[in-house]
């Protein structure tokens, strides 16, 4: 047989257009609405994991910058060269071409994750142990020489300006047996030691001759609280040491240190400061990921113990040493990312399942719209193969796009990350559209459906094997949820997946609880109401329990967004109120006015200035006295040697007690007693002196009368109250006394309350006071606890949660409404041609929705609590709230509390919104007209 002859005359033209592109001509509006939600849910797929690999990122990075030098430093050292070699080669080991070549071979073998700040590492030579300077011009407060370090430094010209003289530099060859070197010495040493240019130090040696240093400039750091100054301690700031051994009454004396020229290291081998090589790496945290903390710790680790210090020792020193508290940086952080992530977790599970549940009921929604379509289709031969083919191609064509175009926007919107989550977090969505919706589509059309079969709650009676189904699911729920009441949220194994996983599997139950006991109360309700004579509350009834709008996923979307949304709020709710606490627990008020350490008397002058401040409501003279020695232990309770003292006046103590919420108690109980027991404040020997104690102190000091011995006085002590916790006071040992009480009466600290604090005035008065008095204010003390980049990403993150829960509960509750929207309006079309009402229709659609919305709301609020009341035992939020703020250690842990606005607001919209859209339904319709949805035929 012949083929037949090709030819473009004999094609023939398509039966018909496209399928794809009739569909989307036909129906763009429900295209573009399933085309913007994906965009929207690809969208915060893909952000969520770049937003926290960007806040861990950022605060591994400020963590490690942020840290004192002398913590993050690697410090390496090496002891002095061996006895054993010439003087010549000892010499030579220790020259700045050495030590400088060993310094590049340090960086260059560091481990890759380990890189250096090369700007601010240094190496040198120095003595390790002080040296004692006899020169009498030298200060001695304490009648003690000072001890002066002396050290070489790299680089010195270029990390400080030259302030006063000449560089230190070398004359020749400098050898061990040399008499004769230069020194330089930064503004803060000159200053505190009175050295100058010109000043001469002896330095005794071994040798026996001493080695002279001539001081020829004075210098100042470039930048002082970099590495390369602070690294090691007294480098450019001299301090006042105690002398070892002294528990009491130590006396001080001054440690500084002179720095040399790179080649002078030769001198110091003669001195018996036991002179080693050091070099100081600082880390450099600007290529560091949360992915590069497991390699970091253990890099660090072999640094320290391991083959990689085999390996410097190899290059360097056989004796090298190398020490750093960077492992201590890193697990700080690893704790409060552990605290943090678990807690994060929770809100994007919460929003996942939501958004995921709002997508399967927008394919639902879509297919019920195309159900006659579909099942025309059907009745005419169609496979399900071929439907689903086609539901398939049209959904490909929107929601792939729009699943790359959010992919694209979290890409440019949400910093640098690793790209493959946020793209599998988006071909997720991706893929739960494309295959949702066509299968739950084509699956119903299975079978042949009976026309027009109404879907009753009422009388509806479940089948077996959703009977079956739902139980399997309620046992499964339940079962998690009580391993995880029992195994707590630290288990080993992995408990976060359960944590997460909570407010989505209590809300799976209530959804599936609800669903079955909502007819109840509604069968219960329709017969009073059938016997009333209007028919709106009957109608209502009847539509609200034959709507398939009450169905378990609509109400597991509303319940599990409400849940999110209020645990989020709750969340940040218990973040506020633990720094408040904490930041009301450092300053005690409003403002703090004392001056070093608390214990310096405050001038009258200042004291009068304050009280006259602007937003002034009251201030309270407060005598604090630190370091007070307690009496023998009594019989039981733990050992306490010192105590803190804090003189008050009872009244104005007991008013800022209580309106702080720290230990509040009944002011009379300060009133102090003479010998026979009458009330005197009149200060004497024999007087007993009520107290207010903290546990510990009131353990300690029993029932009994007891002397106390302090700088305020000597009196007698009962205690009279005990409370955990008092303004101002931030240790856990204290006594609270009536201050007129006292024989020495000074005030230490004012503190001050007022709504609106002229802050400028305080300051004013307290810089004319002296220097020494500074102001801490309340509201400085709480921004200081969010000061990570870690803990504003995760208050940002939960932020952006409730705004989604709450947009995805709105949402679920349009599509429910908007699924039953055809027969609504045709319902109001027909009562209208009897006589019903605009006002009687918007009552008639508003109270067909109440139910649900009430059902909604009513299950979201406990929901809620419950799932708030099921976590909060395992959730601390002070890795989120308090970690690395002043007086973070004053409260161990904050715990998560039900926040009663997050709880109520959310639910509360839903009814509101259930009632606006009924509303506008109604009015829309009255608008339209009823001759378009009667037409004959119409299947509404």
């Amino acid at each position: 047989m012949n083929p037949r002859p090709r030819s473009d005359k004999g094609r023939r033209a398509p039966a018909c257009a496209p399928w794809v592109r009739t569909r989307l001509r036909t129906a763009p509006g429900a295209s573009w609405a399933l085309g913007l939600l994906v965009l929207l849910t690809a969208f915060l797929a893909a952000a969520f994991p770049r937003a926290v690999e960007r806040y861990e990122n950022e605060g591994l990075r400020h963590d490690i910058t942020t840290a004192a030098p002398r913590l993050s430093v690697l410090k390496l050292s090496a002891p002095q060269p061996d006895l054993q070699l010439s003087p010549a080669q000892r010499e030579a080991a220790v020259r700045e071409a050495p030590l400088a070549a060993a310094h590049r071979e340090v960086l260059s073998g560091l481990p890759d994750v380990v890189r250096a700040d090369t700007a601010q590492s240094s190496y040198g030579f120095r003595t390790a142990n002080p040296i004692a300077a006899g020169e009498a011009w030298l200060p001695r407060p304490n009648g003690i020489d000072p001890a002066l370090s002396y050290s070489t430094l790299s680089d010195l010209p270029e990390h400080a300006t030259l302030r006063a003289g000449t560089w230190p530099a070398v004359h020749g060859e400098v050898t061990a047996d040399g008499s004769g070197i230069e020194g330089a010495v930064t503004e803060e040493t000159a200053k505190a030691l009175r050295i100058k240019a010109g000043s001469v130090i002896s330095v005794p040696t071994l040798l026996g001759g001493p080695l002279t240093v001539r001081i020829t400039g004075v210098i100042a750091p470039k930048h002082p609280e970099g590495a390369y100054w602070s690294a090691q301690e007294l480098l450019r700031t001299p301090s006042l040491v105690p002398t070892a051994g002294a528990k009491k009454d130590p006396k001080y004396y001054w440690e500084a240190t002179v720095l040399l020229p790179p080649d002078a290291a030769p001198a110091l081998l003669a001195t018996a400061g036991r002179p080693e090589a050091f070099w100081r790496i600082a880390p450099d945290a600007s290529h560091l990921t949360a992915t590069d903390l497991a390699a970091l710790r253990s890099s660090v680790a072999s640094l320290e113990g391991g083959p990689e210090l085999v390996k410097l020792r190899a290059t360097v020193d056989r004796n090298t040493a190398l020490s750093t508290d960077l492992d201590e940086i890193l697990a700080r952080y690893d704790s409060v990312r552990g605290a943090i992530g678990p807690i994060v977790t929770v809100a994007a599970v919460g929003i996942g399942t939501v958004a995921a549940v709002v997508l399967l009921m927008t394919g639902g929604l879509i297919g019920g719209r195309r159900h006659s379509e579909l099942a025309l289709l059907r009745s005419r031969g169609g496979s399900l193969r071929g439907i689903g083919g086609r539901l398939l191609a049209e959904t490909v064509v929107t929601a792939v796009p729009a699943a790359a175009l959010g992919l694209l926007i979290a890409v440019l919107s949400v910093g640098h990350a690793r790209l493959w989550p946020s793209v599998a977090g988006a071909a997720a969505v991706a893929v739960l559209v494309c295959v949702a919706l066509p299968l739950r589509t084509t699956l119903l059309h299975r079978r042949p459906q009976l026309h027009g079969a109404r879907d009753d709650l009422m009388s509806a009676r479940p089948s077996r094997r959703r009977t079956v189904a739902e139980i399997t699911v309620l046992v499964l729920a339940v079962g998690a949820v009580v391993a995880l009441r029992r195994r707590g949220t630290g288990a080993e194994g992995g408990g976060d997946l359960l944590v997460s996983a909570a407010p989505v599997l209590v809300g799976l139950i209530a959804a599936l609880v609800l669903v079955r006991l909502y007819p109840l109360p509604l069968r219960l309700a329709s017969r009073p109401i059938a016997r009333w004579r209007g028919a709106i509350g009957f109608l209502s009834l009847a539509r609200a329990g034959r709507t398939s709008a009450g169905g378990a996923l609509p109400l597991l979307a509303l319940l599990t967004a409400l849940t999110t949304a209020a645990f989020g709020g709750s969340v940040l709710a218990g973040v506020a109120d633990a720094r408040n606490d904490a930041a009301m627990l450092a300053t005690g008020a409003d403002a703090r006015i004392s001056g070093p350490g608390g214990a310096v008397p405050l001038p009258a002058r200042l004291i009068g200035e304050v009280r006259e401040a602007g937003g002034v409501r009251e201030v309270a003279d407060v005598q604090i006295e630190y370091g007070v020695p307690l009496p023998a232990e009594g019989p039981g309770g733990p050992h306490t040697d010192f105590t803190t003292l804090v003189g008050v006046d009872p009244a104005t103590y007991a008013r800022l007690a209580r309106a702080t919420g720290f230990g509040p108690f009944p002011a009379d109980r300060l009133k102090a007693s003479g010998p026979a027991g009458t009330k005197t404040t009149a200060p004497s020997g024999d007087r007993v002196l009520p107290v207010i104690a903290s546990p510990s102190v009131a353990r300690q000091l029993g029932d009994r009368v007891r002397d106390l011995s302090s700088v305020a006085g000597a009196f007698k002590v009962r205690v009279a109250g005990t409370v955990t916790r008092a303004p101002a006071i931030s240790n856990s040992d204290f006594l609270i006394i009536d201050a007129a009480s006292l024989t020495r009466r000074q005030t230490t600290t004012l503190l001050v309350t007022g709504a609106s604090l002229d802050t400028k005035a305080l300051r004013a008065a307290t810089e004319r006071a002296g220097k020494d008095f500074s102001v801490q204010l309340r509201s400085e003390a709480r921004e200081a606890f969010v000061d990570t980049p870690m803990k504003r990403g995760a208050e940002r993150i939960y932020t952006a949660a409730i705004a989604a829960g709450a947009g995805y509960a709105l949402l679920a509750v349009l599509l429910s409404l908007l699924q039953t929207a055809p027969e609504r309006t045709a319902l109001l079309a027909r009562l209208r041609t009897m006589g019903l009402t605009p006002r009687q229709g918007r009552r008639l659609l508003g109270l067909e929705a109440m139910p649900q919305a009430l059902l909604a709301a009513v299950g979201g609020l406990l929901v809620g609590w419950a799932t708030i009341a099921l976590l909060a035992p395992g959730v601390d939020l002070a890795g989120i709230a308090l970690s690395a703020g002043p007086g973070s250690g004053a409260s161990d842990t904050a715990p998560l509390r039900a926040d009663l606005r997050s709880l109520a607001l959310p639910a509360l919209g839903v009814v509101v919104l259930a009632a606006a859209v009924a509303a506008v339904q109604a009015w829309w319709t009255g608008r339209r007209g009823s001759i378009t949805e009667l037409r004959a035929g119409d299947s509404r």
